[in-house]
């Protein structure tokens, strides 16, 4: 995937970008953004799946795993 980069001009509070650097080890305000944002997108997708898996659960899908007398 080719990633397009675009400049933009924001206003962001020094003291949480800071916070995020040091939490993120990023080294550069540039990086720290980035990088945050990925998480976060990342993050998002993670708790959609696993919204989908205990739905799935939900429905009794599992319910085998828990018979101990399944596992070899």
């Amino acid at each position: 995937m080719e990633t397009v980069m675009e400049k933009i001009q924001v206003e962001v509070d020094a003291a949480v970008l800071a916070d995020a650097a040091k939490e993120l080890g990023t080294g550069t305000d540039e990086e720290t953004v980035s990088t945050a944002l990925r998480e976060a997108v990342a993050m998002v997708r993670r708790v959609k799946a696993l919204e989908e898996l205990a739905a799935i659960a939900q429905t009794g899908a599992f319910d085998e795993l828990l018979d101990k007398s399944n596992y070899r």
